[in-house]
């Protein structure tokens, strides 16, 4: 990359790989919120945000490691990288839901792993995504379909970037327990909030008078 400013977040991979409005809100306009969803998932992160390394059995873990590709013009942290005694790199990413698959936690995590493979000129061929609600890993093996598509929506988010358009809304099932949704949709987002108001403003007799 000719410079910082060409560089994509690794984060901006899983946002864009949700949705690409909510990845142009927070990349490009500078957008972010909390909700419910977004402060389980700090809580859920909140040892492996802490850099630090410890020694375990067979390997060094190192957390909140920084991360980067030249190549790809790609830096971030990755929540959790062991080092493993027989020379394997095994990156960990931390989410706050059940254990199901998700192609933006796998987009992430294949991001992450390329990064290290530049940086430690050796292959990383598996992964796994730590699901803090059910305490339980699920493994992500690196593969050349994983890779490529990584590689094309890296390819896709710079493209936005440089044109700076908004995407449109989906206005689909992501949208109601999205941390941006008042951000995105305003006036959706007010109706919505309107309509579960109203039984509560409104109560109906059983004739169908107004009885406020």
């Amino acid at each position: 990359m000719d410079s910082d400013d060409d560089l994509i977040m690794i984060s901006a991979i899983e946002h864009y790989s949700y949705c690409p409005r909510q990845c142009a809100l927070i990349h490009i306009e500078q957008v972010y919120d909390e909700n419910v969803f977004t402060l389980r998932g700090n809580a859920a992160h909140e040892r492996a945000d802490t850099v630090s390394w410890e020694s375990a059995p067979g390997a060094v873990i190192e957390r909140a490691l920084p991360v980067w590709s030249d190549r790809l013009g790609l830096n971030g942290r990755a929540d959790i990288v062991e080092f493993r005694n027989d020379g394997s790199i095994y990156p960990v990413e931390y989410k706050h839901g059940p254990r199901k698959q998700k192609a933006h936690d796998d987009l992430q995590l294949c991001a992450q792993a390329m990064c290290l493979e530049e940086m430690e000129q050796r292959p990383v061929e598996r992964g796994a995504i730590y699901h803090h609600s059910s305490r339980r890993r699920r493994e992500v093996e690196f593969t050349p379909t994983l890779r490529n598509h990584m590689e094309q929506t890296v390819d896709e988010i710079r493209r936005l970037f440089d044109t700076g358009e908004m995407p449109p809304p989906p206005n689909d099932a992501r949208c109601p327990n999205c941390s941006l949704n008042e951000a995105c949709m305003p006036a959706v987002a007010l109706n919505r909030r309107y309509a579960k108001l109203a039984p509560r403003l409104y109560r109906v007799d059983d004739d169908g008078e107004d009885a406020t």
